[in-house]
């Protein structure tokens, strides 16, 4: 199947004429997202996180747009997931920082993945699998600055430091970052945010005092890339950001950040019908048509990640409006009352998108079901197939 613009590659089967649901994705827009968030931090590099499958839209293909764009590192959570781009050809600087003991430590450091440690297990096994596979381990040492999550609390940061110092000496590792994650930066001027760089600053100085020499030290993730300059020191990490979104409210919408939502999510309609007055739609019956109308079924449903909890709140472009779903969200499948409108099966419903024909958008879908953007777009489902526009890129772009 091709896209109008002639450049769609399908993850869905091919030759598909018609499609249930699509999530389709503008590359194009990633690579836009990516060189501005590059302005926003012109002395640090970027490194684009294509985590949880570059945030639902396909890591691989946004990986390579966010390249294409001037993304010097790329970012992943699990091993596996920077181990996958390994295999399909990435080549370039890449960091991987959610470990668990007995982890592929050793294929991470024989593919040229950046490690990353909070403790002493972590470092001792990087090492292990450095002595192992007869290379050395490039390793980033995590600094908890107060986050509360991952990273080394500032009591054993000089004992982690001492140890990476003296593995480096030996030549099994070389400490190739210091970094951290804030807590707070989605909220600006929140007074953590000042708290967590001083703290990060001072693990910083210990590790030089202590003999290291890091390429890079980064704490900034998108809602500090985007507003705190402060932070960018040598590398900026934007997650959420590269995929067009807004990593809260209080930062600002998308279009004020200058940055454009990359996927959009569809689906075909499986049935439109007339139904009189009164009639309950869907699981308990929370809806009843006012009056008589027609309604439409939406193959998509909480199987497919459509949260269930903005069943009767959430908005939807079906017919050439705004509708709301009408009732509870099933597995597979809501229903929209149209209003009498005229609708036939097969016409397209949008769930959200950029918003540049009156569509919703992810955040509209968050604040419907209560929760953020970064989950609407990241729990889209695998059974709805992944459709990637503009995979080249336009010359000198």
């Amino acid at each position: 199947m091709n896209d109008r613009s002639g450049t769609t590659a399908l993850t869905a089967p091919p030759g598909s004429e018609t499609l249930r649901a699509r999530a389709e994705i503008d590359l194009d827009a990633v690579r836009a997202n990516v060189r501005a968030l590059r302005a926003r931090a012109p002395r640090a590099e970027l490194m684009a996180v294509v985590k949880a499958d570059g945030y639902g839209h396909g890591a691989l293909p946004c990986a390579r747009a966010a390249r294409e764009a001037g993304a010097s590192w790329l970012g992943t959570a699990t091993p596996q997931e920077a181990l996958a781009l390994r295999a399909a050809g990435d080549t370039g600087r890449l960091m991987s920082w959610l470990w668990t003991p007995g982890g592929p430590w050793r294929e991470a450091v024989e593919a040229d993945i950046d490690v990353s440690a909070s403790a002493l297990w972590a470092l001792e096994e990087a090492v292990e699998a450095a002595r192992g596979s007869g290379r050395t381990a490039r390793v980033q040492l995590k600094a908890d600055t107060g986050l509360g999550r991952g990273g080394c609390q500032p009591a054993d940061w000089p004992a982690l430091v001492a140890a990476a110092r003296a593995a480096e000496a030996e030549g099994a590792v070389k400490v190739t970052g210091v970094w951290s994650h804030f807590a707070c930066a989605d909220e600006p001027g929140h007074p953590a945010n000042a708290a967590q760089l001083e703290a990060f600053r001072e693990a910083v100085a210990l590790a030089e005092r202590a003999g290291l020499d890091p390429e890079v030290r980064h704490h900034a993730n998108s809602p500090a890339t985007l507003t705190l300059p402060e932070s960018h020191f040598d590398l900026v990490r934007p997650g959420v950001s590269v995929y067009g979104l807004s990593p809260s409210p209080e930062v600002g919408v998308a279009a004020e950040l200058g940055l454009r939502p990359a996927m959009t999510l569809s689906a075909s309609l499986a049935l439109v019908k007339q139904v009189p007055a009164g009639h309950g739609v869907s699981y308990g019956h929370t809806y009843r048509t006012p009056g008589a109308t027609t309604l439409g079924l939406v193959p998509l449903g909480y199987a497919d990640g459509v949260p269930r909890h903005a069943s009767g709140t959430a908005p939807v472009l079906a017919a050439g409006k705004l509708r709301t779903v009408a009732g509870r969200i099933a597995m597979d499948q809501f229903v929209v009352d149209l209003g009498g409108d005229d609708a036939s099966a097969g016409d397209e419903v949008v769930l959200f998108g950029p918003g540049d024909r009156g569509e919703p958008t992810a955040e509209d879908w968050a604040r419907a079901a209560g929760t953020i953007s970064y989950e609407i777009v990241t729990r889209i489902g695998a059974r709805v197939p992944r459709v990637h526009v503009n995979e080249q890129a336009a010359v000198g772009g």
